[in-house]
């Protein structure tokens, strides 16, 4: 199994992307999905995570408000709506599954997003 992400780009400060970690196959509906960040020289953080059943969502304060997770597991996906981007949003966004019970955790490649004028 793998999740793969996409949907990276760039963008001007203000500007929306919508990122997406799609499942090799029916990964997600066991698994509680995340996405992370990794901003050049810096460390990699957790910014948002839906659980399995979708009932718990928590996100860091940096993008509270502005970021918005998604899961869709008809379609072994999750989603990650970005609004008012900043330059500071400039990373390295990363999918990662955790089991709900017990296996192996999986992390994406990564898609870099880009913020600026």
């Amino acid at each position: 199994a793998q999740v793969e992400e996409s949907g990276g780009g760039h963008v001007q400060p203000g500007g929306s992307l919508k990122l997406a970690c799609v499942a090799s196959d029916s990964l997600t509906r066991n698994y509680h999905m995340q996405w992370y960040r990794q901003a050049p020289g810096k460390q990699r953080e957790m910014i948002a995570t839906i659980s399995q059943l979708g009932g718990n969502i928590f996100y860091s304060d940096s993008v509270k408000g502005r970021f918005t997770i998604l899961r869709d597991d008809f379609r072994n996906a999750a989603y990650l709506e970005m609004t008012d981007l900043r330059p500071e949003d400039t990373a390295t966004y990363f999918c990662h599954a955790t089991p709900a019970f017990q296996g192996l955790d999986y992390w994406g490649k990564g898609t870099l997003v880009s913020v600026s004028p």
